[in-house]
């Protein structure tokens, strides 16, 4: 937009009266100057007191001005972060290509002034058209006291965070055409919490499975880990298909059901062959927690520490279970749901009806304070370095004694998970067998898969398949688990509590024929209030 062979172009500034205050349009020129102009003298007033409608008004039309005449100084002079907003004014004609562009200020909203933006974006001979609102806001500078533009990046384009900035050209992977194990394309726009997965695919594999970059206007993020957001396509590329192992009618159940609650996530396996069927979240954030989150998992964790108990020989189904209102362990009280117990209950009641003393008074038979930690990574394949194919986070069961094992006995304490991992262990429990849990073939990349040590002994399977029906049937689960289409299936609800929270986190995971799902809502409430609804409305796709 600089060069040497384009003249300037004059700015035009057309004048509207709203309100009592003259607005303009402002035209981003061609070779504009860097010099100072007339338009920083319109903000040079010093004032006090909060900043006035008409002060908003005469800066925004300085700011605006000086931005459209490409005097980046100049604009950057009028706003409370100088250096900052010089470097992102510049960064939009000479890292974004954004040319031709045309601001449009409307009526001022108190200190908030709105503007509209039409442009062009042009690089490398593809151009297309960019049309999108935005707004700044006049604050009193601290020292000067003259009215300034509050820099953020949102002035430049309101999808832009702290540490973001605009960038056009090829992109550094190019496009992949990600597909479901039937051949159905995964469309971001169908399958909207896919978006960050499909991202880290393109990333991956773009240059593994083929295809050609075409050009594209992004915003490149703070972080290298965080995934480029692509605002405009100015030349398509050539997608290189991909396969992945996502079922897209699992999925499209999954993005459905996880809607209906805040800070949701939710995913699917296929036990036979630990195969990621679906993966959906519905946050603000856009954070994939159901891949990466790390918090208490609660009681669905008993499905790890009943399979412990009965490992070492300190559990049986049919054996007596003390559950009663409350125990205490290491100086810590603990207690069940509103004080519950079950006199003459056997272990799986005890499982069924999610008792916690039960499990706690158990520890001392144990006496082993890594047992708990060597079954999950021995048997259930926790905490073995999942490579899934996208970014995945492991769970966590460190050592515990004392409290903090008696804690960790029930899922709570510093056990953490995600509703992969806890899908994975129902997926175990539900075969006798750990599978890795993968959503892109290892071939592709030759990745390595984890393995357990050992498999389940068979008479834990068993019991622990009975105990999860068992709580499908008639226990904690048994209101969610109705719905439940299909004879075989099994169930565990949880509830954790989190510190400073006014409601636990909702947890529940379920298997039917061969489908496992779990799924999580933040401060959802006990396992069956929200969780469970989500993963019934997968487990019936």
């Amino acid at each position: 937009m600089n060069g040497a062979g384009k003249g300037a172009v004059v700015v035009g500034v057309f004048l509207a009266m709203v309100g009592g205050t003259a607005l303009g349009v402002y035209t981003l020129v061609d070779g504009a100057g860097s010099g100072e102009g007339a338009g920083a003298s319109a903000a040079s007033a010093k004032g006090s007191g909060p900043v006035t409608g008409e002060e908003a008004a005469r800066t925004a039309k300085a700011f605006l001005a000086a931005w459209a005449a490409g005097r980046d100084r100049e604009a950057a002079r009028l706003t409370n972060n100088a250096a900052a907003a010089q470097a992102a004014l510049a960064g939009y004609r000479d890292r974004a290509h954004i040319a031709k562009a045309v601001f449009t200020p409307g009526a001022p909203e108190g200190a908030a002034v709105p503007f509209t933006v039409a442009a062009e974006v042009a690089h490398e001979g593809a151009a297309k058209p960019l049309a999108y609102a935005s707004k700044l806001t006049v604050v009193r500078g601290e020292t000067t006291g003259k009215p300034l533009v509050d820099w953020q990046p949102s002035v430049v384009h309101p999808e832009l965070g702290r540490g973001e900035e605009l960038r056009a050209g090829p992109p550094a992977a190019p496009p992949v055409k990600a597909v479901d194990r039937r051949g159905e394309e995964l469309d971001p726009h169908r399958y909207p919490s896919l978006r960050p997965v499909l991202d880290q695919l393109r990333r991956t594999y773009g240059g593994k499975a083929g295809g050609r970059p075409g050009v594209e206007l992004w915003i490149e993020p703070a972080s290298p880990e965080a995934p480029r957001r692509t605002l405009l396509t100015l030349a398509e590329g050539e997608p290189a298909k991909l396969e992945t192992t996502l079922d897209a009618r699992v999925q499209a159940a999954a993005e459905k059901a996880v809607a209906r609650y805040p800070e949701a996530s939710v995913v699917a396996i296929q036990p036979s062959t630990g195969h990621v069927l679906a993966v959906a979240n519905h946050r603000k954030d856009g954070f994939n927690a159901a891949m990466e989150g790390a918090r208490a998992p609660g009681s669905t964790m008993k499905i790890v520490t009943a399979a412990m108990l009965m490992d070492r020989g300190a559990a049986a189904a049919d054996q007596p279970a003390q559950c009663t209102k409350e125990v205490s362990w290491g100086g810590r009280p603990f207690h069940n749901l509103r004080g519950f117990e079950l006199p003459g209950a056997d272990f799986a009641t005890a499982f069924a009806r999610s008792c916690n003393t039960s499990f706690i008074k158990r520890i001392k038979t144990v006496d082993d304070d890594g047992a708990l930690a060597e079954e999950a990574r021995e048997v259930f394949g926790i905490g073995l370095d999942w490579k899934t194919g996208v970014r995945s986070v492991d769970g966590s069961v460190p050592e515990a004694t004392g409290a903090a094992a008696a804690a960790a006995y029930i899922g709570q304490g510093r056990i953490t998970m995600n509703p992969l991992n806890v899908a994975s262990i129902t997926a175990t429990a539900r075969t006798g067998v750990f599978r890795q849990p993968v959503l892109v073939a290892p071939g592709l990349d030759g990745r390595p898969l984890a393995r357990a040590e050992r498999t389940m002994k068979p008479a834990v399977a068993r019991q622990l398949v009975q105990m999860m029906r068992l709580t499908a049937a008639s226990g904690t689960a048994a209101q969610t688990m109705a719905g439940v289409r299909g004879s075989d299936k099994g169930a565990k609800t949880g509830s954790a509590e989190v510190d400073g929270a006014g409601s636990p986190d909702s947890w529940f995971t379920a298997f039917s024929g061969d489908v496992a799902a779990a799924a999580m809502v933040e401060a959802g409430g006990h396992g069956g209030d929200a969780a469970g609804p989500i993963v019934a409305a997968v487990l019936n796709r």
